[in-house]
């Protein structure tokens, strides 16, 4: 094995978790962080654990299949906890982990801007598709 300078070490290490390097571990991160099914049930569990049946209530749209795999990848993401109390039937509770409490102020962000900005947005995309359509 070669020595590496301390500098050398520094920027192996910077690198180590940088987004824009392909083989980053971080991207698959930042893919369950960008789906709207997580962010929806991240914000949705702010003010405490629900279950699931209160999730799929609360998050409109959502099938059965595409809640229960966003749930397994946060939880094993280490951003929601599951708790299953056993009853007939069964409960089975979410709430936020301290990291998935950590992130909450940046997605309800997103999620406030989203909601502000949407008249915005819609008059940019119509705007947009004008242009488009016009063109030969």
């Amino acid at each position: 094995m070669a020595t590496r300078t301390a500098a050398e070490r520094r920027e192996e290490e910077r690198q180590r978790y940088n987004a824009y390097v392909a083989t980053c571990p971080s991207r698959k991160l930042l893919d369950t962080l960008s789906d709207k099914w997580a962010s929806l049930a991240l914000t949705a569990l702010a003010h405490g654990p629900l279950r699931y049946s209160e999730l799929a209530r609360m998050i409109a749209g959502v099938s059965q299949k595409m809640l229960t795999q966003t749930l397994r990848t946060m939880e094993r993401d280490g951003l929601v906890s599951r708790t299953v109390t056993p009853s007939v039937p069964v409960r089975v509770d979410y709430r936020l982990t301290p990291l998935g409490e950590n992130l909450l102020p940046l997605l309800e962000a997103i999620k406030r801007w989203a909601e502000v900005h949407m008249e915005d947005v819609e008059a940019a995309r119509e705007a947009y598709d004008r242009r488009v359509d016009s063109q030969p």
